[in-house]
């Protein structure tokens, strides 16, 4: 039985992600499956699957292709195409490590012998093997919510393997005319039902923030796509979480707005604060974004 989805969505990803495939096919466990989500690719992503899938290599390949949407759009797709217990989200331009799903097997097995409400696991994602990304707590293993990962220090991208019925019930929203949706949106519903993740201290996960991601040009598609990012906003500020989070959440989302000429009264009302607090948190904003783009130049 296949108990891993691994899940990748893709646009105009050709150049790199013969790497990822080149990373699956030398795991050290085989039980898996590969779900790819092409999300409109104008390049020659398409032939090169038709290529692959003549010669599988020890795991199921399952490809398609579907009219741009953006990444959320696509996630929910690979979700019903899924026939793994549980789907690991690996972007097109990043790859795994060879011990990857050996590691997740260990961990998600580790969870099933506990009573406790887990929606899944998670190691680190890396620079490289040895260079993580973000912050991370001290220890083996720690077991929190999503929410609570800025109690603990768990700061960056992660490499979250999720009960795929878990995320079934918690698909991303589709609003109309918009492509972006940030992915926190999902975690953050399924932490503030009670779920777990078992956060493990392993790289198994290699990334690479190209210019042209959605990682590198956050500003520009929060501001494209900025009724999903007001709804995001709005959730975060009713979860329990520590009040900095929010604060910054605030800042964020007036500077933001801002940058698309949004009044502050309406910016205020969109998430339920007062005027004058937003104007002093974006004025705040904008002069932290100047040192910090200032300090970057040097």
């Amino acid at each position: 039985m296949i108990k891993v989805t691994v899940f990748t969505p893709c646009y105009n990803r050709r150049h790199t992600i013969e790497k990822l495939y080149e990373s699956l096919i030398s795991q050290t466990c085989y039980l898996f499956e590969w779900v790819v989500v092409d999300d409109g690719s104008s390049d020659d992503t398409k032939e090169y699957f038709e290529e692959i899938l003549k010669n599988e290599k020890g795991f199921n390949i399952k490809y398609t292709k579907v009219l741009n949407g953006g990444k959320h759009r696509a996630i929910n797709i690979g979700l019903d195409m899924a026939v793994g217990e549980y789907f690991f989200i690996v972007d097109s331009d990043d790859y795994l490590t060879k011990d990857s799903i050996d590691l997740i097997y260990i961990w998600i097995k580790s969870i099933s012998e506990t009573k406790q409400n887990f929606a899944g696991v998670s190691g680190l994602k890396g620079y490289n093997q040895n260079d993580m990304v973000g912050k991370t707590f001290k220890g083996y293993y720690l077991d929190c919510s999503a929410l609570d990962r800025q109690k603990y220090n768990i700061l960056g991208d992660k490499s979250e393997v999720v009960k795929t019925s878990v995320l079934k019930k918690y698909k991303f929203p589709e609003i109309n005319g918009e492509n972006l949706m940030t992915e926190d949106i999902v975690w953050n519903r399924i932490a503030n039902e009670g779920y777990l993740i078992r956060y493990f201290n392993k790289i198994n996960y290699i990334c690479e923030y190209r210019e042209d991601g959605l990682t590198k040009k956050r500003d520009e598609l929060f501001c494209s796509n900025f009724i999903g990012y007001t709804l995001y906003i709005n959730e975060l500020l009713k979860y329990k979480i520590i009040l900095k989070v929010k604060w910054r959440a605030i800042m964020a989302y007036g500077y933001r707005g801002r940058l698309i000429n949004q009044p502050y009264k309406t910016l205020a009302k969109n998430i339920n604060i007062s005027t004058p607090i937003l104007f002093i948190l974006i004025k705040f904003g904008f002069f932290y974004k100047r040192v910090i783009e200032r300090f970057l130049k040097r």
